[in-house]
C-alpha cells in the first residue's frame, strides 16, 4: 500500500514509519525541511517537503496515496490538513488514520471508546478534527487514541526520570493512574487500523497496564538508585511548576485496557510493562520490537 504519513520524524511517527516499511508498505513522508527529508529517506521513505497547511500539496499527495496516517496532530495544523485530505479522498473508501489522545476522556477507571468525552483545556481542540475524520462520507476514517506513550527511553515519563534530585518528583501526590502504551506497540496499532480498521471507529491504544504516578516514581527510585525515594507536591505546586493546563492533564486519573483494538484488529501489545523497565533500570536503553 502507498501511504502518506505525517510526523514521520516525531516520537510516534518514527516508529510508525519503521513498522510500515517492515510490513512492506511504500511510504511518502511529509516533512518540513531537507534535514528531516534525509532522516525519512534513510528509513526507506520518499520525502515530500512541505507543510500540513498546504492544501494543494496535501490534496495531490493524498490522491496519489492508497491511505493516510496523520501522527503530526496539532491545534494549528489539523483543520487544514484534514480538510485537504478529505476533499481529495472523499468517496474513495481509502483509509485515513487520525491521532486522538487519552486525555480527551477525562478521569475514568475503565475508559473505553464509548466513554463520555471530557477533555482538559489542553486537548479540547481535538474533538473537531476527530469528528470530521470519523464522519467523512466514502472514507474509511478511524482514530487511534494513544494512552501515555513510553518506550525507546523517551516519552512523558521523562518528566519523572529526569527530575530525581532529592527524590523522584511526583506530579501531585501521585495517586492518579496513567494508562500506558509502548511506542512500538502503538505503531503496530496504527498499521492495523490502516489495513483493517472499520470506518467511523475509534481505537484506544492502551497496554492494560495502568500504574499510579507514585508507583512509577517508586519504580524509578528503585531502578535508578534514588535513595531519597519520591517527593509528592500539592496540585497548586504542580500547576506552578508545569503550567496549569499541562499539569491538569497530567493529574487526570485514567485507566484503560485497549480491549476493542485487540478484539477487532487482533492487536497484541508485547512490550514489557513500563513499571518493570523502570524498576530494573533499563528504561533509558530499552527499545522493543513490537510484533502485535
Amino acid at each position: 500500500m502507498k501511504v502518506l504519513l505525517t510526523g514521520a520524524t516525531g516520537y510516534i511517527g518514527t516508529s510508525v514509519l519503521e513498522r510500515l516499511r517492515a510490513e512492506g508498505h511504500d511510504v511518502t513522508a511529509l516533512v518540513r525541511d531537507e534535514a528531516k527529508a534525509r532522516i525519512v529517506e534513510q528509513a526507506g521513505a520518499t520525502a515530500l517537503i512541505g507543510d500540513v497547511t498546504d492544501a494543494e500539496l496535501i490534496g495531490a499527495a493524498a490522491t496519489a496515496a492508497d491511505g493516510v496516517i496523520h501522527t503530526a496532530s496539532t491545534p494549528e495544523g489539523d483543520g487544514p490538513f484534514i480538510d485537504a485530505v478529505l476533499r481529495a479522498i472523499e468517496g474513495t473508501d481509502k483509509p485515513f488514520v487520525h491521532t486522538g489522545g487519552i486525555w480527551s476522556y477525562g478521569n475514568g477507571s475503565a475508559i473505553t471508546e464509548e466513554s463520555p468525552i471530557d477533555p482538559p483545556a489542553l486537548t479540547a481542540w481535538r474533538g473537531a478534527g476527530e469528528a470530521a475524520v470519523l464522519g467523512a462520507p466514502g472514507v474509511r476514517g478511524t482514530v487511534v487514541v494513544p494512552a501515555l506513550v513510553s518506550g525507546r527511553g523517551a516519552g512523558l515519563i521523562r518528566l519523572l526520570t529526569d527530575n530525581t534530585e532529592g527524590g523522584v518528583q511526583l506530579i501531585g501526590d501521585g495517586s492518579q493512574h496513567w494508562s500506558t502504551v509502548d511506542v512500538d506497540d502503538l505503531a503496530a496499532l496504527y498499521v492495523r487500523a490502516l489495513e483493517s480498521g472499520r470506518a467511523g471507529q475509534t481505537y484506544i491504544g492502551a497496554s492494560g497496564h495502568n500504574p499510579t504516578v507514585r508507583e512509577l516514581g517508586e519504580a524509578i527510585a528503585t531502578g535508578f538508585g534514588v535513595t531519597a525515594g519520591v517527593r509528592a507536591e500539592g496540585v497548586d505546586d504542580s500547576r506552578a511548576r508545569l503550567g496549569e493546563a499541562f499539569a491538569d492533564a497530567l493529574l487526570l486519573d485514567e485507566q484503560a485496557t485497549g480491549a476493542k483494538a485487540r478484539a477487532e484488529l487482533g492487536w497484541q501489545p508485547v512490550a514489557r510493562p513500563l513499571l518493570e523497565q523502570l524498576a530494573d533500570g533499563t528504561y533509558l536503553e530499552e527499545r522493543t520490537g513490537a510484533q502485535g
